[in-house]
């Protein structure tokens, strides 16, 4: 390890997100906060201070309509407008519930019920959607568009609303700009993935977001010179409080993605050096550099050569060449990005290996809503392939109940923690304990401190020796063959012998097994002796009782979550 600090002392204090604003716009005043594409095609910049102006336009406004104290939801896409919605709300206004844009119109509907919401902010997109609510929920006053010039029927103009705000403002309105912030009280409510009669509404503080955003800055290296293209959805918590509040906090600039299937023009357009990601779209990536490269001639041959170069200069000599040897990989990415931050799933350690080997640093971390979320990170000088990192400052991480491996549940502890769980304290006193946080994932510390994560405890599979099988661990196995685009592990019991077993539900690689054959098309039974071959193959890898004992092929892909983690526990058994 070099002698370098894990963390940086000097990043400045916020006392709450309204403060975070005020001093972003007070340091870094006419630097561009956004890059706002427009109808032609070109991107407009927002300064600072022009942001801070539009959120106390907007929470006038909003205050304004009787909303002070209010729950009030937003939902679209990534957005300038989403951003400054969310801040409009916590900064003085109300509670803010961002909303999952996927979700069908009767979970919608069902989460505004529960949350008490009296106004929803949304993108056009969801006019649709919002109209079919309106129209049965009563309950819900104000429905502000994005994208409406004028307002139209019982839907609000969000620019009309805007105006108004600033209008307020300059007669002398200082309802929101005066308002005073407590800490300490729920000023955000985020529901869990799930149904919604199961989606648990987290309450979080601004202390809890603000220690975040803070600790997060202390551990990573994020200029004001840096700049983001914000992929991931903001309603989640690892995008908005790394991907958003910690990039404004820092004076960079972010930009905002169109769609997944715009990435690869996004991030060409706006050349950001920063990126938040999820393994799925990283391992997606390393797949295509290296599809590329076997297509060519001896491609693949060169590619591994030409890693094995780089790392013999940079480890021998500390002669760094990757981002000349590996030009045409970095500028597929836009260019200039020189972190990327993976988090809300378990990254493959080859994934995050080889692409460092390129000269594309990958930082994967671990977090979850509950702790508003970043608990651990990596750090460019401190890290390991394998692992979710080190703690933040101020992060107290332990194991507890270990077994004889040391693998046992970890629990977390510091300001970040949630204040419970909405309107639901016996959900809430099973996860806080004493101050700590039990998070139900399953991990173990190494001799360095280092965390890596196991499984999550509700899917142990316990065979009836009393072995303990990670689903996660055999599905990692199964998903480094290149005709396995993915699967999902369970366990199941032999009738005869009463033992568990474990079976898996895989989806191949349709694509990968027709340019391996070279054949248009395969018939079922031939797929199914592809796969048997690589499950017989995997099988050896891995210790007798973990064995994959049955498989059933799936031809579509699992249903996922918004930061495309699979949906485990609605999936059919095959």
């Amino acid at each position: 390890m070099s002698n370098k600090p894990l963390y940086n002392a000097k990043v400045r204090q916020i006392r709450d997100l309204k403060d975070m604003v005020s001093q972003s716009a007070e340091l870094f005043g006419n630097k561009a906060a956004y890059q706002v594409k427009q109808s032609n095609g070109h991107y407009k910049q927002i300064t600072f201070t022009e942001f801070k102006q539009d959120i106390d336009a907007l929470g006038t406004a909003l205050i304004d309509l009787g909303l002070k104290g209010s729950f009030i939801g937003v939902l679209g896409e990534n957005r300038y407008e989403w951003c400054v919605s969310y801040l409009s709300v916590v900064n003085g206004t109300g509670v803010v519930v961002p909303l999952d844009k996927e979700l069908p119109l009767t979970e919608l509907e069902n989460l505004l019920v529960r949350s008490n919401t009296k106004a929803i902010l949304f993108s056009g997109k969801y006019a649709k959607e919002i109209k079919a609510i309106s129209a049965t929920l009563s309950s819900v006053k104000y429905f502000i568009n994005m994208d409406l010039e004028q307002d139209e029927n019982n839907m609000l103009s969000y620019k009309k609303l805007l105006k108004r705000g600033q209008d307020l403002l300059s007669s002398g309105h200082r309802s929101f700009v005066d308002a005073e912030i407590n800490p300490d009280v729920m000023s955000v409510l985020i529901f869990t993935s799930g149904t919604t009669d199961l989606a648990k509404g987290v309450m979080l503080s601004h202390k809890n977001i603000c220690s975040n955003v803070v600790a997060v800055s202390s551990a990573l290296e994020i200029h004001s010179s840096d700049s983001a293209l914000s992929i991931l959805p903001l309603h989640h918590t690892y995008e908005c409080t790394a991907g958003f509040l910690a990039i404004a906090y820092n004076g960079c600039t972010l930009s905002f993605n169109e769609g997944l299937k715009h990435i690869s023009k996004n991030l060409k357009e706006t050349s950001p050096t920063l990126l938040m990601m999820v393994p799925l779209i990283l391992e997606s990536i390393y797949k295509k550099i290296w599809d590329q490269a076997g297509k060519k001639n001896g491609g693949k041959l060169k590619l591994k050569a030409a890693l094995t170069v780089s790392n013999f200069l940079l480890n021998t000599f500390n002669i760094d060449v990757r981002k000349k040897l590996f030009k045409t990989i970095h500028d597929t990415i836009g260019g200039k990005v020189r972190m990327i931050f993976a988090g809300a799933a378990a990254l493959d350690p080859e994934v995050s290996k080889g692409l460092r080997a390129m000269g594309i640093n990958v930082l994967q971390g671990y977090g979850l809503t509950e702790f508003s979320p970043i608990v651990t990170v990596n750090r460019n000088e401190f890290n390991k392939n394998d692992s979710i990192g080190l703690p933040l400052p101020g992060v107290r991480v332990k194991i507890v109940n270990p077994d004889s491996d040391g693998i046992g549940e970890i629990v977390v502890k510091g300001d970040s923690v949630m204040l419970g769980y909405f309107e639901n304290q016996l959900a809430t006193e099973k996860v806080i304990k004493d101050g700590w946080l039990y998070t139900g994932d399953l991990g173990i510390m190494d001799e360095s401190g280092f965390y890596r994560i196991t499984g999550r405890k509700k899917n142990v599979i316990v065979t009836k020796n009393g072995k303990n099988i990670f689903p996660e661990e055999v599905e990692t196995y199964l998903n480094k063959s290149e005709f396995i685009l993915e699967s999902l592990v369970s366990g199941s019991v032999d009738e005869n012998s009463g033992e568990t077993l474990v079976s898996a539900q895989i989806v191949p690689d349709f694509d990968a097994i027709k340019q391996k054959l070279k054949v248009d098309s395969i018939p079922p039974e031939e797929i199914k002796a592809i796969i048997s071959a690589e499950v017989k193959m995997i099988n050896k890898y891995m210790p007798l009782y973990k064995h994959v004992r049955h498989f059933t092929i799936r031809e579509e892909e699992f249903a996922k979550t918004t930061t495309k983690k699979i949906k485990r526990h609605t999936q059919k058994t095959g």
